[in-house]
This record gives structure tokens, sequence and C-alpha cells, in this order.
């Protein structure tokens, strides 16, 4: 087994959340925190019973702010490099389940500049157009387009730029070191640029002229790029971001690592793969938790724990019931692994046959939702 790394550029091994929970200083999300978000919500999103996300940083004080009357503000993004795949999505579709119960609104940050700073191969025109075609995606899960604000980082830079400042200025260089890695190496816009995502963090309270605590729901990879803004909050008088952490959607190939185009495109599945090709995909890809032969998978059944296709299930498969019959039906045998993967293609291909009408729709939309300066 290949030893587990995890930072905002590498996810790779097989990765123990509880480990991370203790390195990263983060709190699981435990049974009584379920219970109290269960009290403003009536029902739990499937991913939250389910595990998927599973850490926080100050969730509890969320809540009981909103509790009080406080609202709260959503606050991801995407670094566009490339196609969304449906790794991507996961923490999308949890904050539109966020942005409906809550009704909340919610901030997307498309940070081409970054992209353009840390890829070699990409140009700052490319990035830019990666970044509203992007946009697209998180338009076509169906946000509020009076909630819900998307921007460029080079086109609203006006206005993060005077919050960044004063991050920036608190921020020395060896803490960037410490925090992201960098190196002499390191072109210097790359140790600008953290304090520019960490002005997000602060916009909805510079925009509505009131102390607005943001919550950040983002894969645990990216949990470091919050620290520095959760340090230096209370020096410029803003509440400190919250998060809440999702589990990486695994590759298709096996457990270790988190898919990603790092691994090929020819095992990534992007929101604009049709039909065919996401068939070819799993069928090729996807790791079997099957026995070698008919007859002793029959006898001694599969193993859902590993199976890819059983494991992607439980990230696109909202019904419970369904869900825990696929898994019986695979451990007792009576479900073969080529069974399995034809019910995962048929679940992805429903899933993204809806989502590029939805994204076609989003054209027309993406206006509503952009913010420039």
């Amino acid at each position: 087994m290949q030893e587990s790394r995890v930072t905002p550029w590498e996810v790779s091994g097989e990765v123990n959340y509880d480990t991370l929970i203790k390195e990263f200083g983060t709190s699981k999300i435990d049974p009584s925190l379920l219970k109290n978000i269960k009290k403003h919500t009536k029902k739990l999103h499937y991913m939250l019973e389910r595990g998927i996300f599973f850490s926080h940083r100050d969730l509890d004080i969320v809540l009981k702010e909103y509790a009080q009357g406080k609202k709260f503000a959503i606050y991801t993004g995407r670094g566009p490099s490339g196609d969304t795949h449906l790794g991507h999505m996961i923490p999308w579709i949890f904050c539109k389940w966020l942005q409906d119960v809550f009704n909340v609104d919610f901030y997307f940050m498309m940070t081409d500049d970054e992209k353009f700073l840390c890829n070699k191969n990409l140009t700052l025109e490319q990035t830019n157009k990666l970044a509203y075609d992007n946009a697209l995606d998180v338009i076509a899960l169906g946000f509020d387009p009076k909630k819900t604000f998307i921007f460029a980082d080079t086109d609203y830079i006006n206005h993060l730029y005077k919050i960044a400042l004063p991050i920036a200025k608190r921020v020395t260089a060896s803490q960037a070191k410490a925090v992201f890695g960098f190196t002499n190496n390191t072109n210097i816009g790359m140790y600008l640029w953290p304090a520019i995502q960490a002005a997000t963090c602060f916009l909805p309270s510079v925009l509505s002229g009131k102390k607005v605590r943001t919550l950040i729901p983002a894969a645990i990879d990216q949990d470091p790029y919050w620290r520095i803004a959760r340090d230096v909050a209370p020096k410029l008088g803003y509440p400190k971001t919250a998060a809440i952490h999702n589990v990486f959607l695994p590759s298709l190939k096996g457990p270790e690592g988190k898919m990603s185009t790092s691994e090929g495109f020819d095992a990534t599945i992007f929101t604009t793969d049709d039909a065919a090709t996401v068939k070819k995909k799993v069928n090729k890809f996807a790791f079997s938790g099957g026995r070698d032969t008919l007859e002793e998978h029959r006898k001694k059944g599969g193993n859902p724990d590993i199976d890819m296709s059983y494991q992607w299930l439980t990230f696109f498969e909202e019904d419970d019931k369904k869900l825990k019959k696929i898994y019986n039906d695979y451990k007792s045998g009576k479900l073969l692994s080529g069974e399995l993967k034809a019910i995962l293609i048929d679940k992805l291909n429903a899933f993204l046959k809806n989502h590029q009408k939805n994204r076609e729709k989003a054209k027309k939309q993406l206006s509503k939702f952009i913010l420039k300066d």
C-alpha cells in the first residue's frame, strides 16, 4: 500500500481520514452535530448521513449563530485549468442543498489568476475562458441567481484587491512557505495569490456592511488555503471563516488517491462526456471487487467496500434503499461485477443527461450570476 500524501496539489495513496483530521487539526462531524444540523434542515443530505462530509471547522458556531438569526454565506470555487469532472461536482451539489435549506448567499470564486501563475502551459486568456465554461456547470445545478455570485478573479480584482492587501500585509513569506510549500523557485505571483483567495472569505462582510461568517464546503485537501484567512480574521475585524470537508471521489482505478486528470483523461469522467464515453470509461477502468471466476463470485460474493462502481454509487445514488440492496446483492454474489458497472453507468448517464441539458440553458443565464468590476 502506497503511503498517503494529501496537500492542495497532490493526493496519493490510500487516505486515512481519521488521521487527516488529527494532522489538519479539524473536528469530526459527530452524531450530535448532525442532530443539530437536522434541527434546521428537517432532513439531512445523504452526503452527511453517509459520512461523505466528515470534518469541519467551526460549523457548530455557524449553526449557533444561525439559530440566533445571523445568516452565513457559502463560499467555494474552482481552479479553471480544464473541463469540470465529477469529482469537482461533489461540494457544489452540497452547496446547492445548503443554499436551499438555509436560504443563504453563495459566492463562487474562479481562480483564473492562480491557474495562470502555477501552470506553465496555460495563458491568462485560456484560464479566463475556462473559468466561464466551468461556471456553466455550477449554474446547471440550479442555484438561485438572486443569491448566487460567480466571478473570475481577474475580472473582479478591483473588489478583491482592497480586501487582499490588508491580509497580505499580515502574512510573512515564511508563513506562506510553511502553509503552502512555496520555495525560492516559486514565482512571486504565487506568494500574493493566497491573500486574494482569502479575500473572498470576507467579501460578503464587505459587500453587505455587516459581519457575515462564511462557510466553505470543499475537499479536505483544500483546507490549508483557509488557515491564513482564519489566522488574520480577528486582526481585521472579520468572523473566522468556517469549513466543512468532504472525502475524495476516488479514482475509478482503485481506492488510492482521488479521481484527477493527473492520472489520465481516459479514466476521468467529465460533465461533457457523452453516454458512450462514460460506458467505455467505467467498463475499462472501474476497479472491481468481484471474484476471479463466475462460480467463485456466486459462491463467495463480491467486496463492495473496494469496488469502485459501488463506491461511486455512494456519491451519486440518493436512494438509501436502492444502495443497500445493491450492497447486499453484490456481497451475496447475486449481483455480478459487470451488472454493478452497468448500474453505475446508467446512474451517471442519467445524471449527465439532465446536467448537460441544464448546462446548455446556463449559457443564456450566465450574465445573471456573474460579478464584474
